[in-house]
């Protein structure tokens, strides 16, 4: 079976990557990280002529969510979201404001991702994988010989930690238990920045290399 076709969306003040994962042969599509610039992502999305299926969200920080009402209300597409990052989900009018955005309530999350569950675009089947740190409801989606990590996992680098709810023990352990397993050709789609893989960042990432002074 052929890979899905990514297509990534670097948008917004943030430099945020949004992401369609789509099957090509059946036309499904999901929008993983609706950023900033939803008017652009919604524009990519009926260029290709793609049915969107489901919003996935990687975690709740505001420059991954800030898109997720337009998008919705353009497609009625389900959303999916961790709990335990609700509370930040609701929280995005207040936290837009310190940057100086205007954004409404986002709509409530239509389903919940759960740790070890299945879900899948066309033939493409995910697993969630519960992987805070950065934030407390973060997932990595992983499946198709990649894996979608929002900030948990940047190509030499690691999400930062400093914000609510942020722990830096809890995000390396996430990372060297539930990413470090994969495959080292696996490609990792970061939620800011180039893609990498597994291998080059066990590898070289100064925070998981053993013996560096950041691991």
């Amino acid at each position: 079976m052929s890979a899905p076709t990514v297509v990534p969306i670097p948008n917004g003040q943030f430099v945020q990557n949004c992401y369609l994962v789509a099957d090509a042969e059946t036309g499904e599509a999901v929008m993983i990280d609706p950023g900033e610039e939803a008017e652009r992502i919604l524009a990519e999305l009926g260029r290709r002529g793609w049915r969107l299926i489901a919003i996935w969200l990687t975690h709740a920080h505001v420059d991954h969510i800030l898109g997720v009402g337009r998008v919705h209300a353009a497609t009625r597409a389900p959303i999916r979201l961790h709990p335990d990052d609700r509370t930040l989900y609701d929280a995005l009018p207040n936290v837009a404001g310190l940057f100086g955005i205007h954004a409404d309530p986002a709509p409530a999350p239509t389903e919940a991702f759960t740790d070890g569950e299945r879900v899948s675009v066309g033939r493409h089947a995910f697993e969630v994988r519960h992987t805070p740190g950065h934030s407390p409801g973060s997932v990595s989606l992983v499946g198709a010989d990649r894996v979608f990590g929002g900030d948990v996992l940047f190509a030499g680098s690691i999400g930062r930690t400093d914000l609510p709810g942020g722990s830096h023990a809890v995000l390396l352990r996430s990372i060297r238990t539930r990413l470090l397993d994969l495959p080292d050709a696996t490609i990792v789609h970061s939620g800011h920045g180039p893609d990498t893989t597994i291998g080059a960042e066990r590898r070289t990432n100064p925070f998981l290399v053993e013996g560096s002074r950041f691991a």
